[in-house]
């Protein structure tokens, strides 16, 4: 099983205030928020968080069927960032999903997958939104903005 999630960065930064006061303390743990504000770059980091927190949720609640999103439940670890990539886990209510994602100027990119080794075999395309691609039977979908992310495993 696996999850998707994308964050078109300019969308983000128009409809998403995260600065304002007590936003952060909602979505992130007191660790995760230390990453936030030592970053070098807070608002990629801000959505590298919160888009591996989703594609994670994404996994759990299709195998539970519970629909109970509280984001700061779903705890981010071990995270290695290079350049424009990164690596990590998420966990939630003892259960694990591993992640990898990738970064730009234009928006932020994550799959999630319970088993690691999995992730290197999941297929990804991202696009500009279109309607047509029920066709191509995607695992897992994902759209914010300008960006659509298919995933096949």
């Amino acid at each position: 099983m696996i999850g998707n999630d994308i964050v078109d960065l300019d969308r983000a930064a128009r409809d998403s205030n995260w600065q304002r006061k007590g936003y952060l303390n909602k979505l992130f743990t007191a660790s995760e928020q230390y990453l936030i504000a030592s970053a070098p770059d807070a608002s990629i980091m801000v959505w590298l968080l919160w888009s591996m927190k989703e594609s994670a949720y994404k996994i759990n609640s299709r195998k539970t069927g519970l629909r109970s999103f509280a984001p700061v439940k779903l705890i981010c670890d071990s995270i290695i960032i290079n350049e424009h990539n990164a690596t990590g886990s998420v966990s939630y209510e003892g259960e694990w999903y591993y992640t990898r994602s990738e970064f730009n100027d234009a928006y932020v990119h994550t799959i999630a997958s319970c088993e690691q080794e999995e992730l290197q075999a999941i297929k990804i395309q991202i696009t500009g939104f279109y309607s047509d691609y029920k066709s191509s039977m995607p695992q897992c979908v994902s759209h914010h903005g300008n960006y659509l992310a298919l995933t096949y495993l």
